[in-house]
């Protein structure tokens, strides 16, 4: 899935000294501050990290409320869609003029009726609401499918993604992985039935060839020859 982007970064914490003897948990709680909420400086949400203590001595830095940095180097597993970026994400509501999805569990997402291709008719089988596509009758969007779809734009503040249905490489992952898969495998076989078709055109022009050849050939064994006398005759 796009939207997600490992960066390293170089960070320094600062420690209330009365934290001193438990360095770790503290710098681990101070990070644990930044989960699942949007940074500018990362520019994504920080969805983990791992990290390494640069330099164990650390120095108590004055002012009104005291307290010493210490030097980290991490690597931040960061999401951050943008325009035109696929997501995948878990159906949780679904309606006549939208639907909504959770991303990664945490990140909500709707799609507008004016978002949805036309393919897909809404429409309640069996008394469950569904998006049922009028071009491939198993292709259908209900609450608890994973859908692909396009990001138009993200609210960083709300993180909340505003998608759209409307390219045809969107809609029901499991479909479309399916129709992918088998789509590559009719390629395949176009390619090689092709090949085969080629070959045997192919050989059959050098077969062709052949056969001309060895008939001029026959043709002009076959035809006596004629004595010097003869041909001085005909020349008379």
């Amino acid at each position: 899935m796009e939207g997600l982007k490992v960066s390293d970064a170089n960070l320094v914490v600062y420690i209330h000294p009365s934290k001193a003897g438990k360095v770790s948990q503290s710098i681990l709680r101070e990070l644990s501050t930044l989960l699942f909420k949007y940074n500018e400086i990362f520019d994504g949400v920080v969805l983990a990290y791992d990290v390494t203590i640069q330099n164990k001595n650390a120095k108590v830095l004055p002012g009104i409320y005291p307290c010493f940095g210490v030097k980290l180097k991490a690597k931040m597993l960061l999401f951050s869609p943008k325009p035109d970026m696929l997501l995948e994400g878990k159906v949780v509501k679904l309606g006549k003029e939208s639907l909504h999805v959770i991303v990664l569990g945490f990140s909500s997402a709707s799609i507008a009726e004016e978002d949805i291709r036309e393919e897909f008719r809404y429409r309640i089988k069996h008394g469950e609401e569904v998006f049922a596509s009028t071009s491939h009758k198993r292709h259908v969007i209900k609450v608890g499918s994973m859908i692909q779809f396009l990001v138009k734009s993200f609210d960083e503040e709300i993180l909340h993604i505003s998608g759209s249905l409307i390219p045809v490489n969107t809609g029901s992952t499991k479909w479309l992985h399916k129709n992918m898969e088998e789509g590559s495998m009719v390629d395949r076989l176009e390619t090689r039935k092709k090949k085969r078709k080629d070959d045997r055109s192919e050989m059959h022009e050098h077969s062709t060839e052949l056969l001309d050849d060895v008939g001029f050939s026959l043709k002009n064994e076959g035809r006596p020859k004629k004595s010097k006398r003869q041909r001085h005759a005909e020349q008379s």
